[in-house]
């Protein structure tokens, strides 16, 4: 079985649309987090994205399309464009698209609740639903071949890749479409994750630096939305067509808890870590980066970390880590597919982004976190994106040069 490789990279995310530009800003250190909702209660604050559905769609077709889905069509688009695939270059049939969406269209549910006159938009239904973005996106690529989403909360896109893989590794495609997309600022939705009580607490004027994943004073993240996707081949068919490799594939592992909704597993986390290096036939020294799933909840990060030393063991202190959710949210089912796109871009350019916001670290959280923005890492051969989800499902994709 020939070897899975990233082509393309598509990204609309609250730093914008060029993996590039995006991966600048975070290497500068920017934080997209602003205060959002300032009728609610409580201060809120999220990344959320500049975007111009006209770019991508006419008014016709933005009928029925909730804001999720507009964001999808929009990077998978960017995706294929940076792939630079014709549009008679793969046969319909032997395309697939695998997306990750953790709530649907909450922008259509929202207004569908809150209508003043009684009448729901007739469109809620396909608006909302978890697997309109990649319907959209299979219509919008003409893709005949299996069109699936996974919805396994903050591991849906970063498994949704991992299953793309799969398919093209066993040659049942010779073309992926993988990864997904959330977009759930809206009110309601702020409201019930501040009932959680998983979101960051802030004084005015400081939300851009609220998240501080495995800092001391942690308090939580900040939602965000987006989008990000990549277009995966066997590296045979992208070299045949003198593809741009953009990273290999080069293992992945997924894992449940089965112990707790919402309460992290070290063990189950570490299945996925170990499954992930077993399948690249690579050791924990051969890993330089991780992009850690560090959402800044106080148990959350401490289990992470727990589960990186168990399998690292005395080799943790060279693996560098940093979670880039403080500086774009997290954008729950979109979130592995965003942070496998800046694994991908830290690979090559062999940089780390860092792990902002923290002054002092946890000591349960003892990890080589990156301090400092411009780090450089230029034996960086290997590179993992970790996604913990509620629910127990763990993933973890593993990229390398």
């Amino acid at each position: 079985m020939s070897a899975v490789v990233v082509t393309g990279l598509g990204v609309v995310a609250p730093h914008g649309d060029d993996p590039h530009a995006l991966f600048a800003a975070l290497m500068r250190g920017e934080s997209a987090i602003r205060p959002v909702f300032p009728e609610l209660p409580k201060p809120a604050a999220a990344a959320t994205v500049d975007f111009d559905a006209a770019r991508w769609f006419t008014k016709l077709q933005l009928a029925g399309v909730d804001r999720v889905s507009q964001l999808a069509v929009a990077a998978a688009d960017l995706a294929w464009r940076d792939a630079a695939l014709a549009a008679d270059a793969v046969a319909p049939d032997r395309i697939g698209v695998f997306a990750g969406c953790g709530m649907g269209g909450a922008a259509a549910l929202e207004t569908a609740y809150r209508s003043n006159n009684g009448r729901v938009p007739p469109l809620t239904i396909p608006a909302f639903m978890p697997n309109a973005p990649a319907s959209h996106v299979a219509m919008r690529h003409h893709a005949q071949g299996p069109v699936l989403t996974y919805s396994v909360a903050c591991a849906s896109s970063s498994l949704a890749i991992a299953e793309a893989a799969k398919a093209v590794r066993h040659g049942e495609i010779d073309v992926a479409i993988a990864g997904g997309s959330e977009s759930l600022i809206v009110p309601g939705v702020v409201l019930a994750w501040q009932a959680m009580q998983t979101l960051a607490h802030f004084q005015p004027g400081e939300a851009a630096t609220a998240v501080k994943p495995f800092a001391a004073d942690r308090s939580g993240f900040a939602l965000g939305e987006g989008a990000a996707f990549l277009v995966l081949e066997s590296e045979a068919h992208a070299r045949r067509r003198g593809a741009t490799l953009h990273a290999t594939l080069a293992g992945w592992g997924s894992s449940c808890d089965a112990t707790h909704l919402t309460k992290p597993d070290v063990e189950g986390q570490a299945r996925a870590l170990r499954a992930a290096l077993r399948q690249a036939g690579l050791s924990p020294r051969d890993v330089g980066y991780c992009n850690a799933h560090g959402t800044a909840t106080r148990i959350g990060d401490a289990v992470e970390r727990e589960a990186l030393a168990a399998v690292w063991g005395d080799a943790l202190d060279d693996l560098r880590v940093s979670s880039t959710k403080a500086l774009h949210g997290h954008l729950l089912g979109g979130a592995g597919a965003l942070e496998a796109v800046i694994t991908v871009m830290a690979l090559r350019a062999q940089q780390l982004p860092p792990n902002a916001h923290g002054e002092a670290t946890d000591p349960a959280c003892a990890l080589n976190l990156v301090r400092n923005v411009g780090a450089q890492a230029s034996q960086l051969h290997a590179a993992i994106s970790s996604s913990f989800a509620f629910g127990g499902t763990n993933s973890v994709l593993l990229f390398a040069r």
